[in-house]
């Protein structure tokens, strides 16, 4: 048996840090689009640095990332809250502990996340 209120604690835990991590996020890619406003230099072709199109994929691919987590956690969070928390969302077997403390928002056993069942 799973021990639920463990993983509510974490899978809250990392929440907190995703919504703490997303106003950076959002600073960042505000602050590079104006960098790119404000400069009228060619970027591209610096090669002593990374370029301004670069940073900004970069900070957009981590914010979406981000929110896609959470979309993740809210879920696992909801499943507690139906009984479901910890059943592979396919196959109905519980999902193996070790596999909740790698990744405590799965829906899924080891073979339905691989695709090999």
């Amino acid at each position: 048996m799973v021990d639920v209120e463990r993983f509510r604690i974490l899978l809250r835990e990392e929440r907190d840090r995703k919504l703490a991590l997303l106003p950076a996020l959002r600073r960042d890619i505000t602050s590079v689009n104006a960098a790119r406003l404000d400069s009228n230099v060619d970027d591209e072709h610096d090669p002593e640095g990374t370029t301004i199109a670069f940073e900004l994929s970069q900070a957009s691919a981590l914010l979406e990332q981000s929110r896609a987590s959470l979309l993740q956690i809210d879920a696992a969070l909801a499943r507690m809250d139906e009984g479901t928390y910890g059943i592979c969302a396919v196959c109905a077997t519980p999902v193996p502990e070790d596999r909740l403390e790698a990744r405590p928002w799965t829906a899924y056993c080891i073979a339905h996340a691989s695709g090999k069942a």
